[in-house]
């Protein structure tokens, strides 16, 4: 194990986010906040540790393993997760613990969104944004973002994206060299965010609430400037444009970028997984438009549908932005939707979840399971976009679902064992694990009463949902630790 060279880099990173503690107090020099400080701070204190940690060993100059490329990612977004509690932590006005702090930094820098933090209209400006940015950030990988913009690591970088990138086929590249990948799709990712911001200003949010909705909507990750989420605005316009950038979001990166360079829709119409994916999103707003108007929880055909369309594709695509307290909706409904976060996005994109290809090819390998016992000694292919999966993927995917079942199980029953009633216990689990944010019952608003050593679990529930499992799992297992 290169310990130097991980050294090295990890302080190389830490200095790197430090900076992006400095647009918040742009911020509050614009809004004439009083809450700079904590930034100041926070800048100066992470920017000296990470000098520390990489100055000694600056030298140290040598190409990664895949299993350094793991522990990195690990360490990091550890590291990054408390490092980003800083400001909440000098913040005075927040009043907030440190298992509070390091929830909220962790929640945003995962894009789960689940929140300690109340009184968000109230919040000085600075501290509102840099929730946003956290989101924003983590979004598409804060260690893409490290490897596209700075080649003086001197390493090739594979390493490091193969462990962080998600998705059962972690090989796929739209470039040549990973820091091109890298680039392309931050080109592609802030693209996003400046049409969807001032799709938002032009629906009616101001400046500020545009750009800091922006951020959360592409990330796939939910925070919002008010307590009311998207409820705040009250605008089916703000609400549709937070449909199409959230669907957007949660499907593969590279097809935007296949069809930008095709010119063409055709991409999308070819790929089975967004196939299944737009299929999913339209099934389960049919069935909750019908539900919810025809059990009367909405009188008018057209409020229902606004309502409908824009819950089942906030949780399905595990945004988890809210118009209304859908938790209080005929208790169905909101199953439904938690269920529906498990599968999330597509591989690729911003979402959390198993991801919609591990679920189709779930579904495929099922399927044939049966037709083989009706001709047993048929040979029968699982194929995606008309070629058939490799063996090995298909193992992975269902090795993949029994740990995700068997994590999901064992965090259920330790939070129930600490003391957490078994719907929000359930909804907790799936929430984080999911990168949701919102659950039911006493997580359905904010995750502020949850006891400590409940947070801890949950916390840690959001890096393995941020990280796909295995990445974080592999890192434990005394295996990875042999020479």
């Amino acid at each position: 194990m290169q310990l130097l060279v991980i050294q090295r880099i990890l302080g190389l990173l830490l200095v790197v986010f430090s900076f992006t503690m400095l647009p918040p107090v742009l911020v509050g020099l614009i809004y004439n906040d009083d809450s700079i400080l904590p930034f100041i701070y926070s800048f100066t204190l992470v920017f000296i540790i990470g000098g520390l940690l990489w100055y000694p060993v600056h030298n140290h100059k040598r190409e990664l393993r895949l299993r350094e490329g793991f522990l990195i990612v690990v360490l990091f977004w550890g590291g990054l997760g408390v490092a980003g509690s800083a400001p909440f932590m000098f913040s005075h006005g927040l009043q907030i613990s440190f298992v509070d702090a390091v929830f909220e930094s962790i929640s945003g820098l995962t894009t789960t969104g689940a929140t300690v933090i109340t009184g968000l209209d109230d919040l000085p400006r600075s501290v509102l944004y840099y929730r946003q940015q956290l989101q924003w950030l983590g979004g598409m990988g804060i260690i893409v973002l490290a490897v596209a913009i700075l080649p003086i690591l001197g390493i090739g970088g594979i390493q490091l994206y193969k462990a962080e990138s998600p998705g059962p086929v972690k090989d796929s590249k739209l470039t040549p060299r990973i820091k091109g990948t890298a680039k392309l799709l931050w080109i592609i990712y802030l693209g996003f965010t400046v049409v969807c911001a001032l799709a938002y200003y032009l629906a009616g949010m101001n400046a500020f609430d545009a750009i800091g909705h922006s951020f959360s909507t592409i990330a796939i990750g939910g925070f919002s400037t008010h307590d009311a989420s998207m409820g705040y605005f009250s605008n089916h316009a703000i609400e549709l444009v937070a449909v199409v950038f959230m669907l957007l979001s949660g499907a593969n990166f590279s097809l935007h970028f296949l069809a930008w360079r095709s010119l063409s829709l055709k991409p999308y119409g070819e790929d089975s997984e967004f196939n299944a994916y737009g299929i999913l999103m339209v099934v389960l707003t049919v069935i909750t438009i019908a539900y919810l108007y025809f059990m009367n929880i909405f009188q008018d055909i057209g409020e229902a549908s606004y309502s409908a369309l824009f819950q089942v594709v906030s949780i399905a695509t595990t945004t988890g932005f809210t118009t209304e307290d859908y938790s209080n909706w005929p208790t169905f409904l909101p199953v439904l939707l938690i269920f529906a976060s498990f599968v999330g996005g597509c591989a690729g994109s911003t979402g959390g979840g198993m991801k919609v290809i591990r679920v189709l090819l779930l579904f495929k390998q099922g399927r044939r399971e049966v037709m083989r016992l009706i001709h047993p000694n048929a040979r029968i292919a699982i194929k995606l976009d008309k070629k058939p999966v490799d063996r090995n993927v298909i193992q992975a995917v269902w090795g993949f679902f029994s740990i995700y079942i068997a994590v999901f199980v064992f965090f259920l029953l330790a939070l129930m064992a600490l003391g957490m009633d078994q719907i929000t216990a359930f909804s907790a689990v799936a929430a984080t694990l999911n990168n949701l944010g919102p659950g039911m019952g006493d997580v359905a608003a904010n995750y502020k009463d949850v006891g400590d050593i409940s947070k801890w679990l949950l916390c840690f529930l959001m890096l393995m949902g941020r990280l796909e499992i295995f990445t974080l799992l592999v890192v434990l297992t005394p295996a990875f630790w042999k020479k």
